[in-house]
């Protein structure tokens, strides 16, 4: 089969690191495959397999150009959205959609005709909106916040979930996106669940790829962006709680990393807390850690859980809404504990009370990116 991976940019961030892997486990599984990404980056992220044929198209750049783009953007952006908070995809997916569709057009008068279209991301979603096509899959990588339900999130939801065919990457986020097809008033022309892919192989050997700046001891280690979503702060709290003289690494960059930084000095663990930034290959951070933490307060699925088991890292993760329980079941359920500072600090006293305990290979097989590809083109 042919099949086409859009996303809305190829920056260094989860999503996109899932839609890379998910064109790589096409190729993979022998089918054609192509990754599209709608904005240009610095640094963007690439397939690592040969055969995945990657594609840019500066969406927003075109859609102004045919100056209907420009004239509903201004009209959106000057008038819709003071007075709609974040409607401004109204304006701007209009002629996105339009442009989106004039490009894949002419992509299969070049390649032949795509048998499956994979949207990721809410963000895409919104780039594009006005498209349709029943070859689409639209994937939801977080829970929706449903909250209250007034006339914008209804209008919304139908601009971007009504009618189409969706996917979830977890039972959590799927329950969620029932719950809000229930309080605003949409129906998808389908749900299913599929999880994200995880690259064994390719992830075992960044893993052990040269790093010079790993601690030289063992270590407790969080990736994530540092934004509130992820909850550093809780992590924070509950390492110095449970006074563990293993350091504390950070591997990412946000907007709360001052506020964490200094968070750090008031509880007086700023000697053992590295913040290590944005690292372009987190895999040996993960691999050579005693512990890996999740402190999230919701997540769409977790991946660095699973990716952090394929470099032989133990885990530990609060309970949190979304797709972390499709990751940590049957016996890992254990390695859950309740989101408050308390329970946090204990579960990692209790997980480094021991030797290192070793991963067994069948808690990734549901992850397995040739399972994954196997499910988006049946």
């Amino acid at each position: 089969m042919r099949t086409l991976v859009v996303v809305r940019s190829l920056k260094m961030g989860g999503m996109e690191r899932v839609a890379v892997n998910l064109a790589d486990a096409f190729a993979e599984a022998g089918h054609e495959s192509h990754l599209l990404s709608l904005r240009q980056v610095d640094r963007p992220l690439a397939p690592e397999h040969p055969k995945v044929q990657q594609h840019k198209l500066a969406l927003r750049w075109w859609s102004r150009l045919t100056g209907l783009g420009l004239v509903l953007e201004l009209l959106a952006r000057v008038l819709l959205n003071p007075l709609v908070k974040r409607s401004l995809f109204l304006g701007t997916g209009i002629m996105g959609g339009v442009v989106f569709r004039v490009w894949l057009r002419a992509f299969e008068r070049r390649h032949g005709r795509v048998d499956r279209i994979v949207f990721r991301g809410v963000g895409t979603f919104e780039l594009i909106w006005t498209f349709r096509d029943e070859r689409a899959r639209y994937v939801l990588e977080n829970i929706l916040h449903v909250g209250g339900c007034d006339w914008r999130r209804r209008l919304f939801a139908r601009c971007l979930y009504h009618r189409r065919h969706l996917v979830t990457v977890s039972d959590g986020v799927a329950e969620s996106v029932r719950e809000a097809m229930r309080v605003w008033h949409f129906e998808p022309a389908s749900l299913n669940v599929i999880p994200n892919p995880c690259p064994l192989e390719s992830i075992r050997r960044q893993m052990i790829a040269p790093e010079p700046d790993l601690p030289s001891e063992p270590y407790i280690v969080n990736v994530a962006r540092l934004v509130p979503a992820k909850d550093q702060a809780l992590l924070l709290k509950a390492y110095a709680l449970a006074e563990i003289t293993l350091p504390l690494v950070l591997v990412g960059d946000g907007q709360e990393r001052e506020r964490l930084e200094v968070l750090s000095q008031e509880l007086g663990i700023a000697d053992r807390v590295i913040f290590a930034g944005q690292r372009s290959n987190p895999y040996p951070w993960m691999h050579h850690a005693r512990l890996f933490v999740l402190s999230s307060r919701f997540e769409g699925m977790g991946i660095v859980l699973f990716e952090a088991m394929a470099c032989g890292t133990p885990v530990l993760s609060v309970d949190c809404p979304g797709g972390i329980r499709t990751i940590l079941k049957g016996e890992l359920e254990e390695c859950v504990v309740a989101h408050d500072e308390a329970s946090l600090a204990a579960g990692m006293r209790r997980a480094l009370s021991g030797d290192k305990p070793l991963v067994k290979e069948q808690w990734l097989d549901d992850f397995r990116p040739e399972e994954v590809a196997a499910r988006f083109v049946r």
